[in-house]
């Protein structure tokens, strides 16, 4: 890669972790820190961060993975150009200015506490549940920060008397980052990215601004908002009280948009994240494509405050990791996440058991709130290896369901095949390191899947975004290198056409069955 030598730091702000990571001019990672936080679940379907803790998580990640870099002889003090910030999306803080504390804790992006704000705005607004569709590209949901923000202002006093005296300030956990990193109450620059912004119900995906009828709607005043700049743009320089005082902060993305950039994807192409939930996006390229089979409409990213904006058609899964965690948490099935592969191999089949993860309702494509989760087919022959290969499946197929879902609304030309006229499917997240989930994925599929060597291509996204911006990297530095592809881990399907076909169809009747469940009595 051409440009100056040195370093760029990316801070990774995922929703059970933070990390630190040092990239080298290779984009090499030199030196990583990474820290576990509290989740707080105060009711059913409510969970909840300390915005604290988040700080001091980051603050402790950057300190410690600095000084890994230190002992092991990189110049890293004198050599980090900038840094990078990725986070969750839409998991919503409320903070006041004048004092910097939080209002509330914050409500995380699969807490599902606005079902009955949803409904209500269904039955209220002319448009329905799709009612802001044109505006954004999202559906009304619990998914997203705007009615996050309006439980705030509705159920919390201390937002409610905060708004009354111009106080309180609302953003998304990169918001609370920079704000926080750049002074605080000191100054603090209080601005979001247009990815972030994008999931919040709030932006006009044309204009990447704040959309006036969508507030007007909503009752949600303009000036809690915080100013939307670019993925890749020098946005502020740290504060003093933090590790890296006078570091600029160049480079902010929502987590699965800075995976896109990781994963180098460009129109055509598409990438999953596999984590606690797993998220699909295509890129469509410089025109948004209104999905007709329960997709969103959102965006790939945009490399600078003149650069075209690329859009992406998007299907989000909130349950696939977290499914193994509750296998290993709340069953007792496994000891740690990584079992369930050696457990899973034991069988070579379900043996016809079904499972589907439909915890707090179901996501792209079915967007259905009332759905719980079910596992069918149980026999006396099923034992714990079944329902484990039934839970890596479970993830598959609902990756299948969103693939299938956005060929139908990209078309034919909506997507790159590669020479052999292959669809490629990018995989990315902790739990592609489990190859038995893989060849599954793309057994399920018919179509291969392909693994880079670095499988933590979020945090490499915001490097990327911030090394641009500075001027570390070029766009044909990242675009344009077949050498992470050489080393890719390609799983090809080895299953039959027929086999796949009847499979698909008993997970779909397993699905029907999660439907109007939510209501079931104690």
């Amino acid at each position: 890669m051409a440009g100056e030598k040195g370093f760029i730091g990316s801070i990774d702000q995922g929703t059970t972790s933070t990390r630190f990571i040092i990239y080298d001019h290779d984009a090499r990672a030199v030196a990583s820190h990474q820290v576990e936080f509290t989740q707080f679940y105060p009711e059913a379907g409510w969970v909840e961060y300390d915005p604290m803790e988040i700080l001091e998580s980051v603050k402790v990640c950057i300190a410690k993975a600095l000084d890994k870099a230190t002992a092991d002889g990189h110049n890293v003090d004198g050599g980090l150009k900038a840094i990078g910030l990725t986070d969750q999306r839409e998991t919503t803080i409320v903070w006041s200015k004048s004092t910097g504390l939080p209002l509330h804790k914050a409500i995380v992006w699969m807490d599902a506490r606005t079902s009955s704000i949803c409904r209500r705005l269904e039955k209220e607004l002319s448009g329905g549940r799709s009612h802001f569709v044109e505006s954004c590209g999202l559906p009304i949901s619990t998914y997203f920060s705007a009615m996050k923000l309006l439980w705030l202002m509705e159920n919390v006093d201390a937002v409610k008397d905060a708004m009354k005296k111009g106080d309180a300030i609302f953003g998304t956990i990169d918001t609370w980052l920079i704000w926080n990193m750049t002074g605080g109450v000191n100054g603090g620059l209080h601005v979001t990215d247009v990815t972030n912004a994008s999931r919040t119900m709030l932006m006009n995906l044309k204009t990447l601004n704040w959309d006036e009828e969508t507030l007007k709607t909503l009752g949600i005043p303009a000036e809690i908002l915080p100013k939307i700049v670019s993925n890749s743009e020098v946005i502020g320089e740290i504060c003093k009280g933090w590790p890296i005082p006078g570091i600029k902060i160049a480079g902010c993305l929502g987590d699965q948009h800075a995976a896109m950039l990781g994963q180098a994807c460009k129109k055509g192409e598409a990438k999953s994240t596999y984590g606690t939930g797993a998220f699909i996006l295509l890129n469509t390229g410089e025109v948004p494509i209104k999905s007709g089979h329960g997709l969103l409409t959102t965006l790939s990213y945009k490399l600078g405050p003149q650069a075209k904006t690329n859009y992406a058609l998007e299907g989000s899964i909130a349950i696939a990791g977290a499914a193994v965690q509750w296998l290993r948490d709340s069953l007792g099935i496994i000891k740690s996440a990584s079992e369930i592969e050696d457990l899973a191999a034991m069988v070579e089949s379900t043996g016809g058991v079904y499972f589907v993860p439909a915890f707090n309702g179901l996501f792209a494509p079915w967007w259905r709130e009332d759905a719980r989760g079910v596992c069918i087919g149980i026999t006396r022959f099923t034992n714990k290896s079944h329902i484990a290969r039934a839970v890596l499946e479970s993830m598959c197929f609902q990756v299948k369901d969103v693939l299938d879902s956005m060929n139908k609304d990209a078309g034919e030309k909506g997507s790159l095949n590669n020479e052999k006229g292959e669809f490629l499917l990018r995989v990315d997240g902790g739990a592609t390191a489990n190859n038995l989930l893989m060849q599954i994925q793309a057994d399920l599929m018919g179509t291969p899947v392909v693994r880079p060597v670095d499988i933590e291509t979020t945090a490499l996204g915001a490097a990327y975004a911030a090394g641009l911006a500075v001027g570390f990297w070029r766009e044909e530095d990242i675009f344009e290198s077949g050498e992470k592809s050489k080393n890719s881990k390609v799983f090809r399907p080895a299953m039959e056409e027929a086999t796949r076909k009847k499979k698909v169809e008993s997970w779909c009747k397993a699905v029907e069955r999660t439907f109007d469940l939510a209501d079931l009595s104690l």
